[in-house]
C-alpha cells in the first residue's frame, strides 16, 4: 500500500514539474514574441554610438509602431521610431545624416534619426520620463511644463502630465523599458 502511494505521489511531483517547466518555456516564447527585438543590428549600432540604452530605443519602437517599418501615424510620424518629418530633418542635418522624404521609413536610418534625438532629449532633461514626454509632446510643451511648475525637471512627479497621450505613453514605455531590462 505505502508503494503504490509513493508512486501517485510520484506521478504527481513529476506531473506538477512538467507543467512548471511548459508554463516557464512558453512565457518565455510570448516574452520573445511580445517584446521582439527586431533590427537588432541597427538599435545596437546606434544606442552605442549615441549612449542609449537598447531596451529604452526597444521600447519605444515598440510602443511607437510596433515594428512596422512602414507605420505612418495619423499626424504623419514616420517609421519604425514615428519621426516627425520636421524634427527628423533637424536631427539629420545636425548630425550629416542624409534624409530624404523617401528613406524615412528605411529602418536604419529611422532608427539613426530617432536614438540621436531620444540621445539628445536625455541629454537635455537628464531624466528619461521627462525626455520620453518630450519625444511625444515635444520639448516646447515640457520646457512650459517644467517652466510653469506643472512637473519638475526631475522626473518625481511625471504623473501630471497635462497631456493624456503623453502621461499614457511615458507609463507604457517605462513599463516595456522595464520588460526589455528584465528580459536581456
Amino acid at each position: 500500500m505505502a508503494k503504490k502511494k509513493r508512486k501517485k505521489l510520484l506521478s504527481i511531483i513529476i506531473f506538477i514539474l512538467i507543467t512548471i517547466a511548459i508554463i516557464i518555456v512558453a512565457r518565455e516564447l510570448t516574452m520573445k514574441q511580445l517584446y521582439r527585438k527586431d533590427y537588432s543590428e541597427y538599435v545596437t549600432k546606434y544606442s552605442e554610438e549615441y549612449g542609449v540604452e537598447e531596451e529604452l530605443v526597444y521600447a519605444i519602437i515598440k510602443a511607437e509602431s510596433n515594428f512596422d517599418p512602414d507605420a505612418v501615424s495619423n499626424k504623419n510620424a514616420q517609421g519604425l521610431m514615428q519621426l516627425m518629418y520636421a524634427t527628423a530633418e533637424e536631427v539629420a542635418q545636425k548630425s550629416g545624416i542624409e534624409l530624404t522624404k523617401g528613406n524615412i521609413l528605411d529602418p536604419e536610418i529611422n532608427i539613426n534619426i530617432g536614438t540621436k534625438y531620444i540621445s539628445r532629449l536625455l541629454e537635455k532633461y537628464e531624466c528619461v520620463e521627462v525626455a520620453l514626454a518630450a519625444y511625444n509632446a515635444g520639448s516646447g510643451n515640457v520646457d512650459k511644463w517644467i517652466k510653469d511648475g506643472v512637473i519638475q525637471s526631475d522626473g518625481s512627479d511625471i504623473e501630471n502630465i497635462p497631456f493624456k497621450e503623453t502621461n499614457t505613453y511615458v507609463r507604457k514605455i517605462m513599463r516595456d523599458y522595464k520588460i526589455y531590462q528584465e528580459i536581456s
